[in-house]
């Protein structure tokens, strides 16, 4: 097996298709419907939107489908792990078996849309299996067994797999799938224009006004969109009202390895019900199999180097295939609510012309189609038979009052250590393409010094609540610990919520420090 992992962090999807590109927007304008984020549930939102009509603008503030979308394992799956006995106990019976037929009409919906226009996606019909190595996973499993058969959900029980692991028992979903999904959403790209449809790239939103009977959605450069309805698609919540978004909601960093190799793919699609996670499906690559393993979920910012994690995924990998050569290697970063359940619906109950969709806990592939559908019916105005499931406005005894205090202990714990660590690097002895943070005059600083040597020092208070954010050496990004924020490694945002970049410092503080007073 390889023993070398790729430099580069770009994924698979991202590599291998041309998406269009599209200009800034320079100047104001209005239209029906804006929607905010160029990711798979906001360009299927935009496709429906136009359909029906509607006069619809899409903003991205970096460039289409850069991230979850580009960056997923593509798995279109009503089996979301050991979900459905856990929605029973906190939900009830119905509202599990609606999250349940949410999913598959997501899945239907793709697979329709892809057959009536003929979209090249790579799009196959796949068993998905959930498979225990333990006694005390394969318990849970008897009981999600248990819960599927109460929701009239298709499982079988199995006491192997396909795969050359040791499991004690497994759960099967038949007729689910996978794709290429920058494929799929390019050619939703294409739909949007030719409908009509305004793209626009390099375009960050920043807040939203109302002003008369209109909403107004103001851009970094201070250009106003003024419309209907907003739909926030952009991962995290531009716009969190008073929501507190913030902290009903916790960020996970993944990874995933896309690897060729010398024996032969069994077929179908896996994840592991216990930790550490793993997940399998495969893809084809100029007429070739290769197979995407993922896993090592961590939350952003936290935990060991995160070169570790990739490497972990890289040894399960040799431990299932023989000459197993890694060709790609990415993260991807998720968004989960208290209960586990999506928010789709009003950003407060005081906004209703201004929308959300986000916290799809690592099913974006299903969650964002549904999403689309029901975000759809709201601007609308049409009656949906799972808005009541997905509103924002929910709240739940058991979980969310324990997941909510716990969630926001573990951001305090992070504020306060962030604060009070005193790091000891050097600055000086600083190797190419990797960073560390340091002490200047008593503050705490980042420092990233390039292939070509050049330095780059910013403050590592991240910009949304003030946590000191962490480097990541695996993706070579500033990762929040509190909130999920991400930063390149010249402080420019890359993930939210924060709005803007890390405070840049020029090479001059350098000069002006002693070994006293710094890790100079």
């Amino acid at each position: 097996m390889s023993t070398q992992l790729p430099e580069h962090t770009e994924s698979y999807w991202r590599e291998t298709i041309d998406i269009p590109s599209f200009g800034k927007l320079e100047e104001d304008t209005a239209a029906d419907v804006v929607v905010v984020g160029g990711g798979i549930t906001g360009l299927t939102t935009a496709s429906l939107l136009v359909k029906e009509g509607l006069d619809v603008v899409v903003l991205e503030a970096d460039r289409l489908l850069n991230g979850t979308t580009g960056h997923t394992t593509a798995k279109i799956t009503a089996q979301h792990g050991l979900i459905y006995d856990e929605l029973i106990h906190h939900m009830g019976k119905t509202k599990a078996r609606l999250y349940y037929e949410s999913q598959n009409e997501a899945l239907q919906f793709i697979k329709q849309n892809m057959e009536k226009q003929q979209i090249s996606c790579d799009f196959h019909t796949e068993t998905a299996y959930l498979y225990a190595e333990s006694d005390q996973d394969a318990r849970r499993l008897k009981k999600e067994y248990e819960a599927c058969q109460t929701l009239h959900i298709p499982v079988d029980t199995l006491d192997t797999i396909p795969l050359p692991l040791q499991v004690k028992s497994a759960l099967s979903m038949p007729e689910q799938a996978r794709f290429h999904p920058l494929q799929y959403v390019k050619h939703l790209i294409q739909d949007i224009v030719k409908h009509g449809g305004r793209i626009y790239e390099d375009t960050t939103a920043v807040n939203i006004a109302r002003e008369k009977h209109k909403e107004s959605v103001r851009t970094e450069n201070d250009c106003r969109v003024t419309v209907d309805s907003v739909v926030c698609c952009s991962h995290f919540p531009f716009y969190e009202g008073t929501g507190f978004y913030s902290g009903r909601m916790h960020a996970d960093r993944s990874y995933v390895l896309a690897v060729q190799t010398g024996s032969p793919y069994p077929g179908g699609m896996y994840l592991s019900a216990g930790s550490p996670v793993r997940s399998l499906r495969s893809a084809s690559m100029n007429g070739q199999e290769m197979v995407l393993i993922g896993g090592e979920n961590h939350k952003s910012g936290q935990g060991r180097n995160t070169l570790e994690h990739y490497r972990a995924l890289q040894q399960f990998a040799g431990s299932l295939f023989d000459k197993a050569e890694i060709l790609y290697r990415w993260s991807a970063q998720d968004l989960t609510t208290m209960d586990k359940v999506p928010y789709i619906g009003e950003v407060t109950t005081s906004r209703p012309d201004v929308y959300i969709a986000t916290g799809f806990n690592k099913w974006g592939m299903t969650n964002s189609t549904c999403a689309a559908l029901l975000l759809k019916d709201l601007v609308l105005k049409k009656e949906n038979p799972y808005s009541e499931l997905y509103t924002p406005a929910r709240f739940h005894a058991d979980p969310s009052i324990k997941h909510f205090f716990k969630e926001n202990m573990d951001v305090a714990k992070h504020l306060i250590k962030g604060k009070l660590e005193m790091p000891r690097a050097s600055v000086k002895e600083l190797e190419s393409g990797d960073a560390a943070v340091f002490m200047a005059d008593g503050q705490r600083k980042g420092a990233y010094r390039d292939k070509n040597g050049e330095l780059y020092i910013v403050d590592t208070t991240c910009t949304h609540l003030g946590c000191e954010v962490e480097w990541n050496h695996g993706d070579r990004t500033w990762d929040c610990p509190c909130h999920g924020s991400r930063f390149s490694c010249t402080g420019e945002v890359i993930e939210g919520p924060a709005e803007k970049p890390l405070q840049k410092h020029s090479h001059t503080m350098l000069d002006n420090l002693t070994s006293e007073n710094s890790g100079y």
